[in-house]
């Protein structure tokens, strides 16, 4: 078959949606859908049984609910009733603000919106941010999203006197997220240091009764935006997690959740040669042999989109990244890791490698064919920068498949808040879909439990270190003296503990020969 022949065989288009996706360099074999026909049989039962509203994450005996969210309709009747009241409430909201409706403490329109939150709390909001908002939006945005001190100071050093007219908006569902909470303790305390009262500045999107939620109520917030169980975190923008900072940035939230609903209806066919996320989870499958053999590379030509990569390293990631197959113990490893940046500065760097290192990658390219509205400079030799992006796409597409190396090729007609909420809902699809392919569970997070668990041990075993030096360290330590002293078995995490404390200026050391011989002291 010719590439020409292969190209029409492999491609999926939406005309009415301005989207194709191209699968002719991925060379997946005629029988792949009917070696998997049972497995894709089971995908396609799945989503029907997740939009019904079973039971789809048994582990945490959860509905699975993001695709209602742009389509209520097909919710069960108490959830749909509840994400239109939500829509409701955060269009009015951001319509108030942007009306001056409602002020600063100072009286003053907001001009500017922090967003605090960690992971699909402030990733999703990041991506629609940097791919939709306007250079000249009257409200701008900026986020914290770790609990890194010199980030903080970073970001609130760059708001600086302009937090007094900053809208500060606090998410997280259980309301006990530490890296949110940091974040929010430490604006809050900016806020009064400044003399500002940060309750008429503040917002909370969270569960209905969490920390949180107690904590904007006693303290008398602004407004309070429910989130619910059964929206997991990096499924969460088209929630009141991406909605509300969205409405208040400009955005059109509702030809965001329109984009995502036209998509969610075409990925429900069940002609798989029609259906672009099954084939997009087919393709993930075909490529790295049913068990993550190969990472998934994504380089959008449009550098809107070039948080792309990091967007999905968290859905595909923390989707499918699972230890043991649905519902028994048994152990599969599976996962696909994830990286990216954007064309054509990736030519400029790895892509040396994907073209003529290890071939251990799929490449996904990802175009916009209109990235300007107005007209374009001629260029040497004729040519628009457009049309310079354009031949660095296809030229890098070329060459890494002459060099046995695959690809995929998403194109959208242009971007716009329509064709961002199809492309998140045709990820979104494909992750669940490649999750029933392979038979895991791809709505729990175990993993990032375990982590976070980890983490409270050592905070907890950091604490008695501090207190311990903080009574008896005038003399000096050293890490198997004070692990002794609190009683504490692991000598190696103690010193790390006093590595740290004499990192932050809490102790001094004194370096030894080892760092056994290391000694700190108050």
């Amino acid at each position: 078959m010719s590439q020409w022949d292969s190209y029409q065989n492999s491609i999926i288009r939406y005309p009415d949606l301005g989207f194709s996706i191209d699968f002719s360099r991925m060379d997946a074999p005629d029988d792949l859908e009917s070696r998997l026909a049972p497995q894709i049989q089971r995908a396609l039962e799945d989503r029907k049984k997740i939009e019904a509203g079973e039971i789809a994450n048994p582990d945490e005996g959860r509905m699975v609910g993001h695709y209602w969210l742009r389509n209520p309709d097909i919710a069960p009747s108490a959830e749909g009733q509840w994400i239109r009241e939500v829509n409701a409430k955060v269009a009015q909201f951001a319509k108030s603000i942007h009306s001056g409706e409602i002020t600063a403490a100072n009286g003053n329109s907001f001009r500017h919106v922090l967003l605090v939150g960690i992971g699909g709390s402030a990733l999703g909001p990041q991506l629609v941010d940097k791919a939709l908002t306007e250079v000249n939006s009257p409200i701008d945005i900026y986020f914290l999203d770790n609990t890194d001190p010199g980030g903080i100071d970073d970001v609130l050093g760059k708001l600086g006197q302009g937090l007094a007219e900053t809208l500060v908006v606090v998410i997280s569902k259980s309301g006990g997220t530490p890296e949110t909470r940091n974040g929010m303790l430490e604006t809050e305390a900016k806020f009064a240091a400044l003399g500002i009262d940060f309750s008429k500045h503040a917002v909370a999107v969270t569960g209905a009764g969490s920390k949180l939620d107690q904590y904007a109520e006693t303290n008398g917030w602004l407004s309070r935006f429910e989130m619910s169980d059964w929206v997991g975190g990096r499924t969460s923008v088209m929630s009141a997690v991406g909605l509300l900072p969205a409405a208040l940035t400009g955005i059109d939230i509702e030809q965001f959740l329109q984009g995502a609903a036209d998509m969610d209806e075409k990925t429900r066919s069940e002609n798989i040669r029609e259906n672009a996320a099954l084939q997009l989870a087919l393709m993930w499958h075909h490529a790295g042999d049913g068990r993550g053999a190969k990472d998934m590379v994504i380089i959008p030509y449009c550098d809107r989109l070039d948080l792309m990569s990091k967007y999905l390293q968290q859905l595909v990631m923390e989707s499918l990244g699972k230890q043991y197959e649905l519902g028994n113990e048994k152990e599969v490893n599976q996962g696909i890791a994830v990286y990216g940046n954007k064309g054509s500065t990736d030519q400029h760097a790895y892509v040396q490698q994907l073209r003529d290192g290890l071939n251990n990658f799929f490449a996904t390219f990802i175009e916009v064919q209109r990235t300007r509205s107005g007209d374009s400079l001629v260029l040497d030799g004729g040519a628009t920068s457009a049309d310079y992006l354009q031949g660095f796409l296809r030229g890098t597409r070329d060459a890494l498949y002459d060099n046995g190396r695959l690809s995929i090729t998403i194109s959208l007609t242009e971007l716009n808040a329509y064709t961002v909420g199809q492309l998140i809902a045709l990820y979104e699809r494909a992750v669940s879909f490649y999750a029933s392919l392979v038979n895991i569970n791809a709505y729990h997070q175990p993993g990032v439990e375990a982590g976070k668990k980890a983490a409270a041990v050592f905070l907890d075993l950091l604490t008695n270190v501090k207190n311990h030096l903080s009574e008896t360290g005038s003399g000096g330590v050293t890490a198997a003296e004070m692990a002794s002293n609190v009683g504490e078995s692991d000598i190696e995490t103690v010193y790390h503990c006093l590595n740290h404390l004499a990192g932050t200026g809490f102790c001094t050391r004194e370096i030894g020969a080892t760092p056994a011989e290391d000694s700190f002291r108050i």
